[in-house]
Formats: structure tokens, sequence, C-alpha cells
């Protein structure tokens, strides 16, 4: 058999495309972003080294510019309407730091609206749970001076979208839970990185009718230390009741920390409430939007439980939404609750007058 016969393997290139840069990025490493014959080389300020960023600069003849999302740019006093970016030339990491996620940061002097291809930088970003502060330069013409850096077309990342949507069943197992009885735990495995996905099974739900369902982001600090920031802990507990109580059903255990931004933004957006701000303010000062989860992950789950009806236990309408948006019908929801405390009520009014969460938070208050 001659060698061009010979099989080969074949792999989802998109995904794995983005999969690598996204770890570039976070090893803190430089990223072609290329679209046609031009090629945008960025780096994330949030992990890159001083060093390198002071090697970017050089490299780039100082011609690296700073991206800062919409959100970051209103923070700034910046009346724009989308991202924008602003030159670097002259500014020492710690100045291009402190002007990309610090409080009380001074508005630059010099901005223009960011194109489409520095745009999408971000994405990579928000994928690799980064502050989405891009350091960029248009290399096309010294694209050689970045030989060896990971290289990756625009429309990847829209490629990728296939790879969200994939997951299998790894395993399913029994665990007793405390007032719960025996539980199932499903495995599912896949989405980009091919991160690990929970449903925890209920008592014995018919999954031919409709059944009742909780969607809960993970929350390192409400589910497993009980912090009394917010109710998630609370959440996760009695939503896990509720389902009990009414005869079986499916909570997912979706790995979404912080509104999908991860543990490290989160952390930041804390240190910013504890000096006054609220959650979303918090967020926007470090450059993210209100939330950034994604509900792929859920919609694949039901369908391999062979779920299309659901009854939902949420406040959060964009959880409908996005399981309608998949194809799942849902045919009612109902509120979960959790305890209401001197250190949660602003979280809850927030979630309730600025992101649209169906909390009567007036009457919890009410009932403390």
């Amino acid at each position: 058999m001659s060698i061009s016969s010979q099989p080969t393997f074949q792999f989802p290139t998109a995904a794995i495309e983005v999969e690598r840069a996204v770890a570039e990025l976070r090893y803190g490493r430089p990223v072609l972003l290329a679209e046609g014959s031009r090629k945008l080389a960025v780096v994330a300020l949030d992990c890159v080294a001083p060093s390198l960023y002071d090697q970017f600069a050089a490299v780039t003849e100082d011609r690296h510019s700073l991206l800062l999302t919409a959100p970051r740019a209103a923070r700034l006093g910046i009346a724009a309407d989308s991202d924008v970016i602003t030159p670097l030339a002259g500014l020492a990491f710690d100045d291009a730091s402190r002007l990309a996620y610090a409080l009380g940061a001074e508005k630059p002097a010099i901005w223009k609206p960011a194109d489409d291809l520095a745009v999408q930088s971000t994405e990579l970003a928000r994928l690799a749970l980064l502050l989405p502060a891009m350091v960029l330069a248009d290399v096309t013409e010294i694209a050689d001076r970045f030989a060896g850096c990971c290289e990756i077309a625009a429309s990847r990342l829209k490629g990728a979208d296939v790879a969200r949507q994939r997951f299998e069943k790894v395993v399913r197992t029994r665990v007793p839970l405390k007032d719960l009885g025996d539980a199932d735990f499903v495995v599912f495995r896949g989405g980009l990185a091919q991160k690990d996905q929970v449903a925890i099974v209920v008592g014995k739900p018919d999954m031919s009718k409709t059944v009742p369902i909780r969607i809960h982001s993970s929350c390192i600090t409400g589910d497993l230390c009980g912090s009394l920031k917010c109710d998630c802990g609370d959440q996760l507990r009695n939503g896990l009741a509720l389902l009990k109580q009414a005869g079986g059903g499916v909570l997912l255990y979706l790995d979404q920390e912080g509104r999908g931004t991860g543990i490290g933004a989160k952390m930041r957006a804390y240190g910013y409430q504890h000096l006054g701000l609220d959650t979303i303010d918090a967020d926007a000062e470090l450059g993210l939007a209100e939330d950034h989860r994604r509900y792929e992950a859920a919609v694949a789950m039901l369908r391999q439980l062979e779920i299309s009806k659901v009854a939902v236990y949420t406040n959060n309408p964009t959880k409908i939404a996005g399981l309608e948006l998949g194809g799942i019908e849902v045919e009612a929801r109902s509120p979960v609750t959790g305890r209401v405390t001197a250190e949660n009520q602003n979280y809850l009014r927030t979630k309730t007058l600025r992101a649209g969460h169906m909390l009567d938070l007036e009457t919890l208050v009410a009932a403390e």
C-alpha cells in the first residue's frame, strides 16, 4: 500500500484551531488573527507578562493599541456604541493595565471605533476566560516577525459554534443525596475544550412527558462555601428540593462560573463590589457584559436524555430563551428563590431591576 493511500485522522479543524489559540492566549503568547490577507497580532493583557508586553511593543514598532469593549469604554466616559481602540505608544504595562480595567482611570485622549477583526479578538479572550482587554497590532506587512506564533482565521470562530453543541454521555451513576434520596449523576463531555458537564436526575421523571428542570451555573463561593454575597447555594439546594417535590426532574449543573466569565474575573468584580459598585457596573469596569453564559450544553444534554418538553425552575428569562432557541419546548416556569440577607439584598435588587430577573424582591425582603 502506498503512503498516499494510508488512512489519516480527521478532526473538526475549526474547534481545534480555536482551542489552540485559546491556550496560547492563556499562556500569555501572541496569536495571529487573520482575515483574508490581513493579519492582526493580539495578546491578552490579563495574562501577558510585562516583559512580553514590552517585546510586543518593540516588534510592532510602538504601533500597538488597546481594545476597550463598549462596556469599559462607557465607564471611561467614551461616547461610542461599540468597542474602541486607543494607541498604546509610550504606555508601560502598568499604564495599559490601568486603562484596561482599573477604577478611576482617565479617559484616553485618542480613540476610534474598533473594526470587525479587532472586535473578534475579544471572543478568543472570553473563550479563554480572560478579560477582553486585548493588545493588538496590524502586522500584515511584518507577519514574518511573528513566525511560530499560532495563527487562526477569524472565520474559524464562527465555525467553532458547531463544537459547542457536540456532547457525548460519559457515565451515569447513582449517588445518594441528603434529604433527597438516590439521584443519578449523568456526566457529559464535549463543547469547546471538552468540558465535563453534569445532569443530576432526581427521582424518576417520565422523559416522554414535560420534565421539571433547573439550569444552574456553577458558583464556587455560593454552592461550596456558603457565600452570603449571592443566593446561588440556596438556589441549588432549593432547586433540587423542588424537583423532588414535583415527583422528579433534572438539574443541569453547568461549568459557567461568574456568569460565564471565570473565577478570576469574578473575584476582580467582587473587589469592585466591595468598593460600592453593583455587579453589572463592576463587570463593566472589567470590559464585560452583564451575562456571558451560553446554553448550547444544556440543550445538548436534554436531547441526550431524550427530553424535549420542560417546565423550568428559574427567575432568568435568558435561560428560557436559550432553551427555546435550541428547540426545547418550555411549557411552564416557576420561581426558585434563596434566603435574602443583608449581604445579598443589593445583588438581588440589581438582578431584578437591571438584568430583568423575575424576582418579587420587596416581598422577599418583607418576609425576612
